[in-house]
C-alpha cells in the first residue's frame, strides 16, 4: 500500500447516502460498514438511541418530539458530532438521511471542519420512481439488526427469515404504494438542490441504483478506492 493509501486509509472514509426510500441504500450500508469498518448512522435510529441513552443532544430531542416538533438542524449535527466521535466510528460513517435541504448540509460541512474533517463521497441512489413501488412492496426488515431483504430482488435464503439469525421478518406499515408517493414527492422536491450542492463540491457521484446489488457495491468500492478509500487487506 502506497504511504498516500496509507494516509488516507487512517483519516478514515466519510460518506452521505442521499436516496429516496427503496433506492438501496439500508442494503449497501451493512456491506460497507463490514468491509471497511465505518459505522452507519442513520438519523432516525440515531434519535432513538440518544433519547434511550438520556444524552444531552437526547434530551433535548426527546423535549422536542414530546412537544410534537421537528427537531432542529442544530441538534441534528450536534447528534452527528456526538455519533462520529465514538470508537464504532474511528474509521469513518456513512451518513443516512441528512441532509436533507442545502442549510442542512452547510452546517454539516461546518461542524466537519471544526473537527478537522470533511466529506470523502456523496452518493446519489437514482432509480425509477415505478421500480421503486416494486422494490417498496416487497420489502422486509429484521429489526433487530436493520438488515433488509426483499421478496423478488434479494430474498433471504428461507423465506420470512433473517439469513444470520434465523428470526421473523417483518414488513414497514408505511410501506405501500399511497405513502410511497407521497414520500418521492417530498424526496424529489427537497434534495434535488441538495445535489446541487455537492456537486459543486466535486464529491457526488450518481449510481444507478437499479442494477443488482452485486453491481451497485462494486461499484462503489471502485468509486471509494478512486480516492485511496480501500477496504483493509483481509476485505479486499
Amino acid at each position: 500500500m502506497s504511504q498516500q493509501q496509507q494516509q488516507q486509509q487512517k483519516r478514515g472514509l466519510r460518506v452521505v447516502f442521499i436516496g429516496p426510500p427503496g433506492s438501496g441504500k439500508g442494503t449497501q450500508s451493512p456491506l460497507i460498514k463490514a468491509d471497511y469498518g465505518v459505522c452507519h448512522l442513520a438519523t432516525g435510529d440515531m434519535l432513538r438511541a440518544a433519547v434511550e441513552a438520556g444524552s444531552d443532544v437526547g434530551k433535548q430531542a426527546k423535549k422536542v418530539m414530546d412537544a410534537g416538533g421537528l427537531v432542529s438542524d442544530e441538534i441534528m449535527v450536534n447528534l452527528i458530532k456526538e455519533n462520529i466521535g465514538t470508537p464504532d466510528c474511528k474509521n469513518g460513517f456513512i451518513l443516512d438521511g441528512f441532509p436533507r435541504t442545502v442549510p442542512q448540509a452547510e452546517k454539516l460541512d461546518s461542524m466537519l471542519t471544526d473537527q478537522k474533517q470533511k466529506l470523502d463521497h456523496t452518493l446519489e441512489f437514482q432509480i425509477d420512481d415505478q421500480l421503486l413501488v416494486r422494490r417498496i412492496t416487497g420489502r422486509l426488515i429484521h429489526v433487530p439488526s436493520g438488515r433488509s431483504y426483499h421478496r423478488e430482488f434479494y430474498p433471504p435464503k428461507v423465506d420470512g427469515k433473517d439469513d444470520i439469525t434465523g428470526e421473523p421478518l417483518t414488513q414497514r406499515t408505511d410501506d405501500n404504494e399511497a405513502t410511497l408517493k407521497k414520500r418521492l414527492e417530498a424526496y424529489h422536491k427537497n434534495t434535488t438542490p441538495v445535489l446541487q450542492y455537492y456537486k459543486s463540491k466535486g464529491i457526488l457521484t450518481t449510481l444507478d441504483a437499479a442494477r443488482p446489488c452485486e453491481d451497485v457495491y462494486k461499484n462503489i468500492r471502485q468509486i471509494f478506492a478512486k480516492t485511496g478509500n480501500n477496504p483493509p487487506p483481509s476485505s479486499a
